[in-house]
């Protein structure tokens, strides 16, 4: 038996591992292992009153913080009966295209990009690459600033609360950021046509089903009240259950979710397939430009759809602006009955997040929270086993091989926690 260990994966959050066990050329098993323990958080909310809950339930991730906290709104908000007011919901809708131009110019240019241009980090790239560097960062740093401004600071804002905000966006902070997302445009722009660019190998291409929320009103978006898939089917997301199918496996902390018993996949590549047709502006003509069928089979084009995707978000960010300076400041829309359930869901960067609950007098009974790397952990092995068959039936080296299999799992954009992940590939 012979073990190739690639002692980190980098540029990904988290603390797990990805084993390879060949004998010869063949694939015996390909398996995605988490390594962190649970931290129980559906334990430690129970008990507690709802406006305690959001405080609590977005220190599960510091990337998708308002995307917890936003789905964890949508679902506290049904079961107590509370409709926020329109600015409410628009003011919502701005701190997430924050979020996604945030943490989609994090990924594309300074996380998956080495990958694709040989390089072992975006670091490396300085020399060769300044500007796309330098443009990632000032994406980044603007995403980041969108999201201090309308949740109250960068990571873990207290500022959206059950029924509104604590404090709306002055029209000054609006102005500002409508004309900087309307200067940024180009350097989205970049980051579509340098990803559209690159060679996308086909080791890792296979069937897919896609799995996305379904934004109101026929337009693209991040936040929904049914899901909709790629089979042609739509689902209430009180159904998220019978979606995901949640279920422990041996070699992982992690729960995994399967569809009619198969994998699937959520994210900008499946919010894409399921919505690509409502993009306007540029996005719409790029993302036309640029779709192909590949794009069914192969989970490396989760890339080119992220940047599309964060051109989108800079291009509607002008138009939420104008809207939101033009209203009033509302009153918080407050609970109308204290025993109830409710289901939120939203797209955060890494595809569809739930969060459900029960609440009784006023106290939550029940909290059900489903992450979208939970969602794509099945995929994401059955995509790497794939490419290691390929790529062994052609001969290819076990460094080669290694590359890969990262490529694959990068890809997805997985959210773990903030750590390494351990590749290893071992042959008996």
């Amino acid at each position: 038996m012979r073990e190739l260990n690639v002692e980190s994966l980098a540029r990904v959050e988290g603390d797990g591992g990805i084993t390879v066990t060949l004998d010869g050329k063949k694939v015996k098993s390909v398996t995605l292992d988490i390594h962190e323990g649970p931290r129980l958080i559906e334990q430690l909310v129970k008990g507690m009153k709802p406006e305690d809950d959001i405080t609590v339930i977005p220190r599960i991730c510091a990337i998708c913080t308002l995307s917890h906290r936003y789905s964890a709104l949508r679902g506290l908000e049904k079961a107590l009966g509370v409709v926020p007011p329109e600015k409410a919901q628009m003011t919502r809708e701005l701190m997430m295209l924050g979020e996604n131009v945030e943490s989609n110019s994090l990924h594309t240019f300074m996380l998956a990009l080495p990958d694709f241009l040989g390089y072992p980090s975006a670091i490396a790239m300085l020399n060769d690459y300044p500007d796309d560097v330098k443009r990632a960062l000032r994406l980044k740093k603007f995403g980041n600033h969108v999201m201090a401004v309308t949740s109250g600071r960068i990571v873990h804002g207290e500022n959206p609360i059950i029924g509104g905000f604590g404090k709306y966006p002055t029209k000054k902070a609006l102005e500002e950021i409508r004309l900087k997302s309307h200067e940024l445009v180009p350097d989205a722009v970049r980051d579509v046509e340098l990803f559209a660019s690159l060679e996308y190998p086909a080791y890792p291409e296979e069937d897919m089903v896609f799995m996305s929320v379904n934004a109101p009103k026929k337009q693209y978006g991040f936040a929904g009240d049914s899901i909709l898939i790629s089979n042609g089917k739509e689902s209430d997301v009180e159904d998220y259950k019978k979606l995901t199918n949640e279920r422990v496996v041996s070699h992982s902390f992690a729960k995994r979710s399967l569809y009619h018993d198969k994998p699937f996949t959520v994210g900008a590549n499946a919010r894409m397939i399921n919505m690509g047709k409502r993009l306007d502006g540029q996005a719409k003509d790029l993302f036309k430009e640029h779709y192909s069928e590949r794009w069914l089979m192969n989970p490396l084009f989760n890339n080119l759809a992220q940047a599309i995707e964060m051109l989108w978000s800079l291009e509607h960010m002008p138009d939420v602006c104008d809207q939101l300076a033009s209203m009033d400041d509302p009153p918080n829309a407050q609970p109308t009955r204290q025993t109830g359930t409710g289901t939120g869901a939203v797209e955060a960067p890494r595809g569809t997040l739930y969060h459900h609950y029960e609440i009784k007098d006023g106290l939550i009974e029940v909290a059900d929270i489903i992450t979208p790397t939970a969602q794509n952990l099945d995929d994401i092995e059955k995509h790497m086993k794939v490419t290691a068959e390929r790529m062994l039936a052609e001969g290819k080296s076990d460094d080669e091989v290694r590359l890969k299999l990262e490529m694959v799992a990068r890809a997805y954009d997985p959210c773990i926690s903030c750590a390494t992940h351990l590749v290893e590939l071992r042959r008996i």
